[in-house]
């Protein structure tokens, strides 16, 4: 079975593989019924969805409604404003066919626009310190794909996780990553992941082999094996995979044997990481 690890300061243990919703978009139900129960066969208790997500929450809702009370399921919003989160907060809801969110996150916070709007008169943050009063959340999160911007945020209030891009080409090649982790553990902040399977950017002309990523992923067995171990060998809780079953069976087999990347496998994806161009970048390098 995955191991689990503590979230933050929450007390909750996670699987350290996480369910993105984006694999049961654009599916049959059934197909979705199925691929939920393999997840939660095989030990998967972190589940993350999100609107933007095509149809992932009217399928995912129906695949996981007999399985909600041994799940830890986690949304998020694009909207900035207080009234438009909350909108959304329960329409996601409706479609997920729950009375709560284990975790609600401020989706893709990028700009200091959208930190600006979250946190002004009426804005989202509003919203969210309201429904966990109500119970509709238990914790507050956020996901950013910004250095400067998560850090920011980090400033600004008390969030129970963050949910970060931590790949081993962005580590390697842009210094893009560590700095969030490390003020997130000084917080004692949940710490979980995305794009642990990235490599990098589709060139052009290229076969887009997985057309939900929109970067080319790790897909060679020896170098997805090492990068998903990279992302777990950091201090995190969690890493939340691509929206491909291949994908997410990979990253569970790997999971299911984890062990902490060596400092000579550390150097071999290093090597592997030249001349690829990361899917990210700090601010003041772009």
């Amino acid at each position: 079975m995955i191991p689990k690890r503590l979230l933050g300061k929450t007390g909750q243990y996670l699987s350290i593989i996480g369910f993105g919703g984006i694999l049961v978009s654009g599916v049959e139900q059934s197909e979705a019924d199925a691929i939920v129960r393999e997840a939660i066969d095989r030990g998967i208790n972190y589940f993350d969805v999100a609107p933007t997500y095509g149809d992932a929450e009217e399928h995912l809702g129906p695949a996981l409604e007999e399985f909600r009370r041994d799940v830890f399921l986690a949304c998020k919003t694009t909207e900035r404003q207080k009234e438009g989160a909350a909108a959304e907060l329960h329409e996601s809801l409706r479609r997920l066919r729950t009375d709560h969110f284990d975790l609600y996150q401020l989706h893709g916070m990028t700009t200091k626009e959208d930190i600006e709007q979250v946190f002004a008169p009426g804005g989202a943050i509003e919203a969210f310190i309201k429904a966990r009063e109500q119970g509709l959340t238990r914790y507050i999160g956020f996901s950013a794909h910004s250095v400067e911007t998560a850090l920011a945020l980090m400033d600004r209030f008390d969030f129970d996780t963050v949910l970060f891009p931590l790949n081993w080409v962005n580590y390697f090649n842009a210094n893009f990553g560590p700095q969030v982790v490390a003020k997130a553990k000084s917080q004692n902040m949940g710490i979980l992941a995305l794009k642990t399977m990235a490599r990098t950017q589709w060139a052009e002309g290229q076969e887009r082999t997985h057309p939900k990523c929109w970067y080319e992923p790790v897909t060679d067995p020896v170098e997805s094996e090492l990068a998903i171990r990279f992302t777990l060998s950091e201090p995190i809780t969690a890493a939340v995979t691509p929206g491909h079953v291949d994908l997410f069976r990979r990253a569970v087999e790997v999971a299911e044997n984890f062990q902490l990347l060596s400092e000579y496998e550390r150097a071999e994806l290093r090597r592997r990481a030249e001349n690829l161009t990361p899917i990210f970048q700090l601010a003041d390098a772009a």
